[in-house]
């Protein structure tokens, strides 16, 4: 794609009016727009004359209009009722006063000297066909916002000295000269330049009496056509010179979409741009610009501007032919405490809305929105270029690294580029730090549906049988190698780039949450646990909406998502007998689908293995049992359970492992729970069997298991006084 130049400008005639205007010093680059000024600023003049005669009943010599003031307005009500009474007399005095005499003179040979020169102005009066009459209402805001010395004029000619605008009223009286001029469109407010945003009122009103102005940045076009951008617009695409073609290397259905495009818009027309989260829209655009030969700006101002800048900023792009690259559309037509709908301008402009989901184009104007145009999902070749670009030529040293945080992070082109621009200020960079940058720039959002866990384990606290312990390992492996088999080997095409998903289940205690946090701890990925109590709602349809910001959130980059008690969202599908029926089956199958294309690592936990429906074994890559602990890892459980820092060479360790079979997760707890009961002074830490054997006992009892002094075999007697019966 050409580079595109910083402005975008109009041909021109190389020339610098003389200004004919009150403050002297003020130079137009455009001769047409300075031939209207001179004759607005000229029509202004042989009106304060009239006025003059028609208060004082003398003629004013030029002496006296330069050193004398104007008289008062009289009865305003009187003067409008003598408009037509006058008409003639205004007439003959324009006629035969000598200094009137002299400006008609001007008037006319400027008139007759005007050339239709190339720039803004003839591109607006051609495109709209505008007549004599409202290219001199146009003349006239222009004067106003160009020449602060004609303020007073302006309030002298419209009877109110405090108001230094022009009316609509005003234009016409001071044109009507013209035998053959059509005065009436251009004095309504629904004139073509009203509603394309070149003359804005400063009130309101509709009324022809109320003041208006041109745009700012139809002034400053108008004046200066240097293509000079507004701060709010970023140019990404100019046109084409005349004697290139534009590539079609664009896919088809952007081409095609080009191809329907391609004439300017009669009305406002917003285009919805649907791509994923590494979509680069920027870049899209302006690959859409250069198939239709059209400019195309980015509104960088987010949140938008308030209707009347944006109404500005419209007509600058309408008088420029560019297309605008709107900030991304993110708020949903049904979300909860939405502001009011936004007032887009009537201006005839293309907008390209950028969208993650067609919801936040429901947002837009009904019948002016088109159907969306579907971007080219963003790759792991794409992100790897945008990669190797940002970081230069450091990233041919990263070789695997680099590909695998281009697996890992589905990072958009501008965290990409912040990740680049972070690298060069580091003095080594290796994957480790590589990876760290990329997490910096990813931060999944997921609200109160999840809370992020800070991993306590790795696997080497594990203690599993060799099966198992076997199988986490392949579990790191695969994860490890899925940028190699996805894409040096070729199965992204038939596993869809996804991910892995895992069921651990067995008895309470037994280590699943323990093991999902040494994966992430192993793997360098974050974790987040899913709140079932946010993500699960009553509501028809809510369920589906938490649990696609959730899996959404985690397509960004790689993490642990845990779902614990998982059964109660994975649970089996039923024969449908009602309506609940038929919608809590469309929440399994939404999962389902899901399910199949996450990217990163999703942990299944649950207690209840046979309560997961079927259809979720085939998409599951490892289900891991994880049964009780025998005697052999009860002892190294009891061994590594307390802190290192703890004397604990008055515990029989073999003992407790051959007396109580427990989880490890009640193991944990009565350790816990010794530690509290032993730390009774500020002695240095120790325990010892009794406060052990009580917190065993408080944890048989909470698990509403048999137990007596004969439990605790050798230890029976330590333990007996608590199991004294009650009176």
């Amino acid at each position: 794609m050409n580079a595109a130049p910083d402005t975008l400008a109009m041909p021109v005639t190389e020339f610098a009016a003389e200004s004919p205007m009150f403050d002297p010093r003020l130079r137009v680059a455009d001769p047409l727009v300075a031939s209207w000024l001179g004759e607005a600023t000229l029509r202004l003049r042989r009106e304060i004359c009239w006025l003059w005669q028609q208060r004082t009943g003398l003629a004013p010599a030029p002496e006296q209009l330069a050193a004398m003031p104007l008289p008062p307005a009289g009865d305003a009500l009187l003067e409008s009722l003598d408009l037509s009474r006058f008409a003639g007399d205004r007439q003959r005095f324009f006629e035969e006063d000598p200094t009137a005499g002299f400006l008609q003179q001007r008037i006319e040979r400027l008139r007759a000297r005007r050339l239709q020169t190339p720039g803004p102005w003839l591109a607006i009066t051609e495109r709209l066909h505008l007549d004599e009459s409202a290219q001199f209402a146009l003349a006239l805001g222009l004067l106003a916002q160009a020449d602060p010395g004609c303020a007073p004029v302006l309030g002298a000619c419209g009877g109110d000295a405090s108001r230094g605008l022009p009316t609509l009223a005003l234009a016409q009286r001071l044109f009507d000269d013209i035998a053959d001029a059509d005065t009436g469109p251009a004095q309504d407010g629904v004139h073509a330049l009203f509603v394309h945003g070149i003359l804005v009122r400063n009130d309101a009103s509709q009324a022809p009496a109320a003041g208006y102005t041109v745009s700012d940045y139809i002034a400053h076009a108008l004046l200066r056509d240097d293509g000079r951008l507004p701060p709010e617009l970023q140019l990404l695409h100019a046109p084409l010179p005349r004697n290139e073609e534009a590539p079609p290397a664009a896919p088809e259905s952007l081409q095609v979409a080009a191809q329907l495009l391609r004439e300017p818009p009669l009305r406002a027309q917003f285009v919805p741009l649907l791509g994923d989260a590494g979509c680069d829209f920027a870049e899209w655009a302006s690959e859409l610009a250069t198939l239709q030969d059209r400019a195309v700006v980015a509104l960088v101002a987010d949140p938008l501007p308030e209707p009347t800048a944006l109404a500005a900023l419209a007509a600058w792009c309408w008088l420029y032919r560019a297309d605008v690259l709107l900030p991304l559309q993110t708020r949903s037509a049904d979300d909860h405490g939405a502001a009011d709908p936004m007032r887009w301008p009537r201006t005839p402009v293309r907008w390209l809305a950028p969208v993650h989901d067609l919801a936040a184009a429901q947002t837009l104007p009904r019948p002016a929105t088109q159907a969306a145009l579907v971007l080219p999902p963003t790759d792991y070749a794409t992100r790897l270029r945008r990669f190797a670009r940002a970081l230069g030529p450091r990233a041919a040293a990263l070789g695997p690294e680099l590909a695998e945080a281009a697996r890992r992070f589905r990072l958009g082109p501008a965290a990409i580029a912040a990740v680049g621009s972070a690298a060069d200020r580091e003095s080594h960079l290796d994957g480790e730090r590589l990876q760290a940058l990329c997490r910096s720039q990813s931060r999944p959002d997921l609200g109160t549906l999840a809370q992020r866990v800070d991993p306590r384990f790795v696997l080497g606290d594990m203690v599993l049988p060799p099966a198992q312990q076997i199988q986490l390992e392949e579990i790191v492996q695969a994860m490890r190698a899925l940028t190699r088999v996805h894409y040096r080997w070729g199965n992204a095409r038939a596993w869809n780039d996804a991910g892995l998903s895992v069921v651990f289940c067995g008895p309470p205690g037994t280590g699943k949450t323990m093991a999902a946090e040494a994966l992430a701890s192993e793997l360098q990925l974050p974790m987040f646990r899913i709140d079932l109590s946010q993500v699960v709602n009553k509501y028809i349809g809510e369920t589906e909406k938490n649990l696609k910001r959730v899996f959404d959130a985690a397509e960004e980059s790689d993490a642990v998502i845990f779902f614990d008690e998982a059964d109660a969202l994975f649970g089996k599908r039923t024969n449908v007998k009602d309506a609940h029926d038929r919608f809590a089956n469309i929440e399994i199958s939404y999962l389902l689908e899901r399910m199949e294309r996450l990217k990163g690592i999703a942990v299944l936990a649950t207690n209840r293995r046979k309560d997961l429906d079927e259809a979720f074994l085939r998409r599951l890559r490892y289900l891991i049992e994880f049964p009780l602990p025998g005697e052999r890892e009860r002892e190294r459980l009891w061994r590594g359970v307390f802190p290192a820092g703890v004397d604990t060479s008055a515990l029989d360790f073999a003992a407790l492992a051959r007396l109580f079979p427990l989880a490890g997760g009640h193991i944990r707890s009565i350790a816990f729970n010794a530690s509290l009961q032993a730390a009774r002074n500020d002695e240095a830490p120790r325990i010892d069997m009794a406060p052990v054997l009580c917190a065993v006992k408080r944890e048989l009892d909470k698990l509403n298991r048999p137990n007596a002094p004969e439990t605790f075999g050798p230890y029976e007697a330590l333990v007996r006084p608590l199991f004294v019966e009650s009176a």
